[in-house]
């Protein structure tokens, strides 16, 4: 079975609108995407909490597809109409079928941490067999261990973990640092996540992985202290929730914050003084890890 793809590249005020009558039309899907992506142009766009989440760059393409028997330039005039706009010129191209779960699959190798830690999908062969290897595949929940906020984390447990220290993974996503931490040699380990299919995730993935977390929604945060506490989160809640994670941390404890570009490095590790005696800033590609020691409370 083929399908019928169409691209219109379009000024992003109006792209989502376009998009959602697309779909109201007849398309199985449209995907907003960077017209310019690949190019000095591109324009990297993160979503924070509490920001504005209408935001789209400033060329946008829509990538449609459609039944092979439609005739889709019928159904984009439709799409138009709705709105109202005039007509927008589109491409066209024939996608055949594919194997998508092997296409899929494709896209994501093993991914070295450290001599002797890996990320490897489970239909992988370990590159390493003897080193320690988290099993780990794409899902609903965030964390591959692709992204280099999540690196950045993985290369502090690898690098600083000590045996047997509890560890506090909040906003743990996948469970991925949760679960490295388990495998390091982390003592007891909890993961919080506001979305209840992270913790799904997480608990999944922990199964998967012969090791033991508690993984639960914020309400369910113990109140105790924590030898480490990671927060691979953004910038923002990271602002916000700072004396919160604080009071999860031991004296003497550490600290590590993550999803934090470069340029709001500076200001984070200013609000995280008020707690920590923070350390310099590492970075990865444009984003930052951040790390501290707990001082003792007054």
């Amino acid at each position: 079975m083929a399908w019928l793809q169409a691209t219109i590249d379009m000024e992003s005020s109006v792209a989502e609108k376009l998009a959602d009558a697309l779909m109201e039309s007849g398309a199985l899907s449209a995907a907003i995407e960077d017209a310019l992506a690949g190019t000095a142009l591109e324009e990297p766009i993160f979503g924070e909490p509490g920001e504005p989440v209408d935001k789209l760059w400033r060329q946008s393409r829509i990538v449609a597809l459609f039944d092979s028997a439609s005739d889709v330039a019928l159904l984009i005039a439709a799409a138009a109409n709705e709105i109202p706009m005039p007509m927008p010129s589109f491409t066209l191209e024939t996608v055949e079928e594919q194997d998508w779960v092997r296409l899929t699959q494709s896209q994501f190798e093993p991914i070295r941490i450290s001599d002797r830690l890996w990320i490897t999908p489970t239909w992988h062969e370990a590159p390493q067999p003897d080193a320690i290897n988290l099993q780990l595949d794409p899902g609903l929940a965030f964390g591959t261990g692709s992204h280099p906020t999540t690196r950045l984390c993985l290369q502090w447990l690898d690098g600083n973990l000590e045996a047997g220290s509890s560890v506090l993974d909040y906003g743990c996503g996948s469970g991925i640092l949760a679960i490295a931490a388990l495998k390091l040699g982390a003592g007891h380990t909890v993961g919080i996540d506001i979305d209840a299919q992270a913790v799904r995730s997480s608990l999944d993935n922990a199964a998967q992985n012969g090791v033991q977390a508690t993984f639960g929604l914020p309400d369910s945060t113990p109140a105790e202290q924590f030898d480490v506490l990671l927060a691979n989160i953004l910038a923002n809640p990271l602002r916000m929730l700072g004396a919160m994670l604080a009071t999860h941390v031991k004296t003497g404890g550490k600290i590590v914050l993550s999803g934090i570009l470069a340029e709001q490095a500076e200001e984070l590790s200013g609000i995280y003084s008020s707690w920590f005696e923070m350390d310099p800033p590492v970075f990865d590609e444009g984003w930052t890890r951040l790390t501290g020691t707990r001082r003792a409370t007054v």
